[in-house]
């Protein structure tokens, strides 16, 4: 049973176990990736070349390396996004996955070519 009640829909995300929660760290792939894969989103992984689409006007349309995947919250970081503190020292400015694209994907991993790989084949 899925609620329409959006405080419902928060807890189940919040509370899902991180094998849920690992699947709502995705993004969209960019056209040309659409078009290779047969797939629209993809799970970010750490190597990932992504492009910021949404949020802060000094990020937006910022390229740039993925670092770290947190699933706990579904956000990443990204190379060269960063934001001052107080005391002047810069740390990684966290993003939600959803307000990405994947503009080049690592293929180290040989599960990950597989997905892909069978995505592409049912097309």
């Amino acid at each position: 049973m899925v609620s329409s009640k959006a405080r419902t829909q928060r807890k189940a995300g919040a509370n899902a176990p991180l094998h849920v929660k690992r699947k709502m760290c995705a993004a969209h792939l960019s056209d040309d990736l659409r078009k290779e894969y047969g797939a629209r989103t993809a799970r970010v992984c750490r190597g990932d070349t992504v492009a910021v689409l949404r949020g802060d006007e000094d990020h937006r349309g910022t390229e740039g390396r993925v670092v770290d995947v947190f699933t706990d919250t579904g956000c990443v970081t990204i190379e060269g996004i960063t934001v001052k503190q107080a005391d002047g020292t810069e740390t990684a400015r966290p993003v939600h996955a959803s307000n990405l694209v994947i503009t080049k994907l690592n293929l180290e991993d040989e599960w990950r070519k597989d997905s892909l790989s069978r995505k592409e084949a049912k097309q």
